[in-house]
């Protein structure tokens, strides 16, 4: 499927410039790829579970009839079925990062000292309260208890894996700047996958967005290339190189994390089977590494033919990944409903972007917060497999905190 030539020429901007131009309401993603600012609203993407893709490539078509240049639609999904989404085809969009301009990688440098000196003018008292309150939701003993009663379900039935998932809600003295905490986490690793979309639904007291930085690809599509990124099988990395070293070693050969990314893997594999000519997919994972964890990796590639499914399309297949939710998918998402007290909402859902081409990227919504006025939802989970041992599996949701808790000066919350 070709790109419909653009409209006019599209303006060259900075990654570093994007970044500095996010302002609340925008939509920001930012890859390996390049970056895409969006604002406006040219209209919203309807559509329910499952046929999404088909209401997204209507409204691009629409766009184009409207006169709207090189359209794409752009926002986030839910984890259930029944989930809310934010999709829309912007008024306005700008990108940099494509062949020929900087990356992200830019953004990062750019907007770290000595670089372009972007400056968020809210900085000086957001983000930055005396302290924060901190409520863990549910309290660490409880969330300990669910992942024991989730490996007898294990142990006695047919499931085989379930993400169980915490929540900690911080409140601070002042309103939580989404712009610096956006900042923070494109400086600290600008190789994920940082998102900021406004998910604000009616009744809420005030907008609300999802930001965050994936380090899960759930699945890209450029041109005929599909690409997906699982992971499953984690390790807290701690900045000590003997530790990490450690850290590393454990997991090539841990029959537990072994076993669960493998359960991961092939499911990604089995479903992008169904739409690829060709798959490839390494027969060991390996180590991937985060400022704050060490994953198992497995990156998936294959080829869709000439008028395949589009990247959403692709990512609808997919989700959930077991890396969230479990197997079989039905049986481990009744058990995250039974043993989670907080609705996920976006968390473990997905963000991204599709084109009228249908090239695009979507990742997984890990590693995010959902910001309110002064309040930042941190969501954090764990695979449970047979074996699991609870304190092992609290202990690793904390580790993953690190990554918001950090960008949002709030370290040892967790």
């Amino acid at each position: 499927m070709s790109s419909p030539a653009p409209a006019r020429p599209r303006p060259v901007h900075r990654a570093a410039d994007l970044l500095a131009a996010y302002l609340p309401g925008s939509f920001y993603y930012s890859s390996a790829r390049g970056v895409l600012l969006a604002d406006g609203v040219h209209s919203h993407v309807r559509g329910t579970s499952g046929n999404r893709a088909a209401a997204a490539a209507e409204a691009l078509e629409a766009a184009v009839l409207a006169g709207v240049a090189n359209p794409v639609v752009v926002g986030a999904i839910g984890f259930r079925p029944d989930s809310g989404s934010s999709l829309i085809v912007p008024a306005v969009v700008r990108r940099a990062g494509m062949p020929g301009e900087g990356g992200p990688q830019s953004a990062a440098l750019a907007g770290s000292p000595g670089g372009s000196g972007f400056e968020d003018p809210e900085a000086p008292r957001r983000n930055d309260p005396a302290s924060w309150t901190v409520v863990p939701r549910p309290a660490p003993e409880v969330y300990a208890e669910s992942v024991r009663r989730a490996v007898d379900l294990i142990g006695a039935g047919e499931l085989r894996k379930v993400v169980l998932a915490r929540a900690l809600d911080l409140v601070g003295e002042h309103g939580v700047s989404v712009r610096k905490l956006l900042r923070n986490l494109v400086v600290a690793d600008p190789a994920a996958h940082a998102f900021a979309v406004d998910v604000s639904a009616p009744g809420d007291p005030a907008p609300r967005t999802l930001v965050g930085a994936s380090p899960e690809l759930l699945v890209s599509r450029e041109g005929n290339v599909v690409t997906a990124n699982p992971l499953a099988g984690s390790r807290r990395r701690t900045g000590d190189p003997a530790q990490d070293a450690q850290a590393i070693a454990e997991l090539r050969v841990s029959e537990k994390d072994l076993n669960e990314h493998a359960l991961v893997a092939a499911q990604v594999a089995e479903v992008l089977g169904r739409y690829c000519t060709e798959l490839e997919v390494p027969r060991e994972p390996e180590v991937m590494g985060t400022p704050t964890m060490w994953h198992l990796s497995t990156r998936i590639t294959g080829r869709v033919g000439p008028g395949g499914p589009s990247s959403l399309e692709l990512a609808e297949a997919l989700h959930p990944t077991p890396a969230v939710c479990g197997v079989p998918v039905e049986l481990a998402r009744d058990t995250i409903a039974r043993l989670e007290p907080e609705d996920r909402g976006y968390y473990a859902g997905l963000v991204g972007w599709t084109d009228l081409a249908g090239d695009g990227e979507w990742v997984v919504t890990i590693r995010c917060a959902e910001v309110s006025d002064k309040t930042a939802r941190l969501f954090a989970g764990a695979g449970v497999v047979a074996g699991s041992d609870p304190a092992a599996e609290l202990a690793e949701t904390s580790a993953k905190f690190g990554t918001l808790l950090r960008a949002l000066g709030a370290e040892g919350a967790a």
